[in-house]
């Protein structure tokens, strides 16, 4: 299985308001990065999307590093929110309805495909690579306003 890394991050001007994301794929010497915008959407929607966007690249199932500074994203699977959303109806803990099912469930078929380690990182620190999708994910939210 091949080992790729993954880099995401997600950006909203306003929130909800004009969003962009960002990510940047990595597999041995080829570096790919990508990005797209949303005209009204959230930042924890563009979190979200950036990992999906990535993870719809791979053309086989693989072994991967997927690195966000996203908190809602990885703990809804580090902290197994994700499965008991899905076992419960899309209703947290609290009994309310979960937000972004749409995007949650793509995900969950992604992670079926693919074998993945969600790994929370700062945002806006020393990380090049983190630091480079938010620098993709503001840039491509000037694309649309």
């Amino acid at each position: 299985m091949k080992k790729v890394i993954i880099y995401t991050d997600g950006a909203c001007s306003g929130n909800p308001g004009p969003g962009g994301w960002g990510a940047i794929l990595m597999y041995k010497e080829i570096k790919k990065e990508i990005s797209g915008a949303e005209k009204d959407t959230t930042n924890n929607r563009m979190e979200l999307f950036a990992a999906i966007s990535a993870l719809r690249l791979l053309k086989e199932p693989c072994e991967v590093e997927l690195y966000s500074d996203s908190a809602y994203l990885c703990n809804a699977i580090n902290e197994e929110w994700l499965p008991f959303w899905q076992t419960h109806a899309w209703k947290t803990s609290s009994k309310k309805p979960v937000k972004n099912v749409d995007l949650w469930e793509e995900l969950a078929k992604l992670m079926d495909t693919h074998k993945i380690t969600f790994i929370k990182v700062k945002g806006h620190a020393d990380n090049e690579f983190n630091n480079r999708c938010d620098q993709l994910a503001t840039s491509a939210i000037l694309t649309i306003q």
